[in-house]
């Protein structure tokens, strides 16, 4: 493992590199305030990103005393693998578990919140499922649950697959992912994510993913904060508030933005959104710490 830290006066920020799946190189940064962390955020992030794009949201809850962990999925950012493409969805799956396990070890007795984006909420749905002791809460920011295609398209692509896995065969916008210029124009200039496009194998994946959780929800008990923007044109809000309607946690919030792109946390709502984050954080870290005392107080007992 290869690892160099950056300190400030403000945040430590560390980079290195992990084995996933495979022996794949799985690139992760993080960020930790330098009075030590009371809390830990894992960001998962979606197609046409990487954990590059999420210094700011990092700044945002170190201030508030969260570290902060990202990884890039195999295949995209500064991670090794295929470009674009993965055989088995689960592989994303296991290398977040062996990357949250990685954290957990780094920061323990500390409660662990993950924050997925797009198709990364749809692996962290996923890894949720089979870990929720694991978390303390998820939050789901424009869940890449029902995409804007019409169902004849999604089965195109699922046979696809079988044909020609590694074609590249969807390309999103990145105009589509934020209202703000200067955020567009810097994905554009962006190298880890210039040319992306998903190959059927990774497409058809993900809709196969989709379909699986959607009778899976009731199972997810854990507290979960679900975001998505109204004018989302890269994936339905209707996903997202058809996961609030079926997730069996009695903690949950929904909260839809009018107006809003596919990144909410780059889009121009991104200072409300980071608001509704720290407070439903700040919410959930007072909830577990009367919880854990309660069971400290009880094992005493």
């Amino acid at each position: 493992m290869e690892r160099s830290t950056i300190t400030s006066s403000k945040s430590q920020d560390t980079q290195e590199t992990f084995k996933g799946v495979g022996d794949v190189a799985i690139f992760a940064r993080s960020w930790h305030p330098t009075n030590g962390p009371r809390a830990v955020v894992v960001i998962a992030h979606g197609f046409n990103s990487h954990s590059g794009q999420y210094a700011w949201v990092a700044e945002q809850l170190v201030a508030r005393g969260f570290a902060v962990y990202a990884m890039d999925h195999r295949g995209r950012g500064q991670s090794g693998g295929e470009r674009f493409h993965v055989a088995h969805f689960s592989d994303y799956v296991d290398d977040l578990a062996t990357f949250i396990r990685l954290v957990k070890s780094r920061e323990p007795n500390l409660p662990v919140f993950l924050l997925g984006h797009s198709a990364g909420g749809v692996i962290s749905a996923l890894y949720a499922l089979d870990h929720q002791p694991e978390l303390a809460g998820l939050i789901s920011e424009s869940f890449a649950f029902e995409l804007p295609a019409p169902g004849f398209a999604l089965a195109a692509v699922k046979g696809l697959s079988r044909l020609a896995p590694h074609l590249h065969v969807l390309k999103l916008k990145n105009a589509d992912f934020s209202r703000e210029p200067s955020i567009v124009a810097a994905m554009n200039r962006d190298p880890l994510i210039a040319g992306e496009s998903e190959t059927a194998q990774a497409t058809a994946e993900l809709i196969r993913a989709d379909a699986h959780l959607r009778t899976q929800f009731p199972l997810i008990t854990l507290p979960l904060l679900i975001l998505h923007g109204a004018a989302d044109k890269a994936a339905k809000a209707s996903g997202s508030q058809f996961f609030y309607a079926s997730a069996g946690a009695k903690d949950k919030t929904l909260k839809l933005y009018d107006g809003a792109s596919h990144d909410l946390l780059n889009d121009t709502v991104r200072e409300a959104v980071m608001t509704d984050i720290r407070n439903w954080l700040e919410d959930q870290l007072s909830t577990w710490r009367e919880l854990n005392s309660v069971s400290a107080a009880s094992a005493l007992s």
